[in-house]
């Protein structure tokens, strides 16, 4: 009989100790326990990212960000002459930059406290987003094409050219607004229980749903990115190899300035989009993500890349202005006419501006060159 109740005992403390080991298991015994059971749903939450941290962070784009476009803007707006169709295209990319600025402490507050805010908000802030960022794309791939015609066909100003411009710009904040309607329409705000927080996210819920989605979302990326990714690849790759092969002192930094343009563009935007429509194709069943550790792994993804693409706004205005001397001689102009700075220093910058000047200058140089 005591045999028999100590084996009892033994057992019991051997059943005990298992279950404290599986309930103090690391995340990913978790992860690795439901891989094998895909009815258990997946803990994909990643919680270094919803902190103060990343507030801060959206914080120090918005006003790095705020202050390079407008003083783009100011300075491309106070030509009185000499203004290129680039620094047209130019201008309305700060201005699109800015209107994307415009909703990142919206976003800040939201990773931190939840969306407090009402929830037309939620459909208003998205909406002027994406028309931001699709108007920027497109922007850059005019961009691209405007120095493909100025220096590899040696195009002319002509004087038409202008109103084509304005045409240009006009079709391209319709497209892009229109690009934005489903995102308007399926943005709400809802409590999470989960995160115990208000959020502002794209509701898309049945079946018929998921394949809209889908569908809506590979053109969006298709229209909005890959396309005008590819026009600047072409048009870029063409500049490049007519700069390489000209013999003149402006060649080396035209090159700086081109590859500079279309790496930022690439490694801001490429990562997220492709983790964006991997997450897209994901959940409406195109393909089926089948680990915990995979879909974490894609979370986090989005979450860094997300943070990386916003960084965007802020690299535009030195990538395209304030690495162009034209630019330069106009902004000093500028602060010498506010009396910011005295003659003799916007002397000094000038004629180092003057030095590096090469044989390309015409009157289709813009401030990106």
């Amino acid at each position: 009989m005591e045999i028999k109740v100590f084996i009892l005992i033994v057992l019991c403390l051997v059943l005990t100790r298992q279950e404290e080991e599986n309930a103090s298991g690391t995340d990913e015994d978790y992860y690795s326990t439901l891989d094998y059971n895909s009815s258990e749903p997946c803990d994909i939450y990643v919680p270094g990212f919803s902190s103060l941290g990343l507030m801060v962070t959206y914080f120090i784009v918005f006003a790095f960000s705020v202050i390079g476009n407008a003083v783009v803007v100011y300075v491309v707006g106070s030509m009185t002459k000499g203004r290129a169709s680039t620094d047209v295209y130019l201008m309305h990319l700060a201005l699109a930059d800015l209107v994307f600025t415009l909703t990142l402490p919206f976003w800040a507050v939201e990773h931190h406290f939840g969306w407090i805010f009402p929830g037309f908000l939620c459909k208003a802030l998205s909406g002027l987003q994406e028309a931001s960022v699709y108007s920027g794309v497109f922007l850059l791939a005019s961009i691209s094409v405007d120095r493909y015609f100025a220096i590899v066909r040696a195009t002319r100003v002509l004087p038409s050219h202008h109103l084509l411009v304005t045409v240009v710009c006009s079709v391209t904040w319709l497209a892009a607004a229109a690009l934005s309607l489903p995102v308007i329409i399926q943005r709400e705000s809802a409590y999470d229980e989960y995160l115990e927080k208000s959020i502002c996210f794209e509701n898309m819920t049945g079946e018929s749903r998921g394949r809209w989605r889908v569908g809506i979302s590979v053109l969006r990326h298709t229209v909005g990115f890959f396309l005008p990714l590819a026009v600047m690849a072409v048009c870029y790759g063409w500049t490049v190899a007519t700069l390489f092969h000209a013999r003149n002192q402006q060649k080396r930094k035209a090159m700086r300035v081109i590859l500079a343009v279309v790496l930022a563009f690439v490694l801001c935007w490429l990562p997220y989009n492709v983790a964006v429509l991997l997450d897209t194709l994901s959940r409406g069943g195109v393909f089926e993500i089948k680990t915990c550790g995979a879909q974490y792994a894609l979370e986090v993804a989005l979450e860094v890349t997300k943070v990386l693409a916003f960084t965007h706004c802020a690299v535009n205005p030195v990538l395209y202005a304030f690495i162009g001397e034209k630019f330069r001689n106009q902004l000093l102009s500028a602060l010498f006419r506010h009396g910011l700075i005295s003659k003799r220093l916007r002397v000094a910058f000038s004629k180092t501006s003057a030095t590096s000047a090469g044989s390309l200058r015409s009157r289709n140089t813009s401030v990106t060159m």
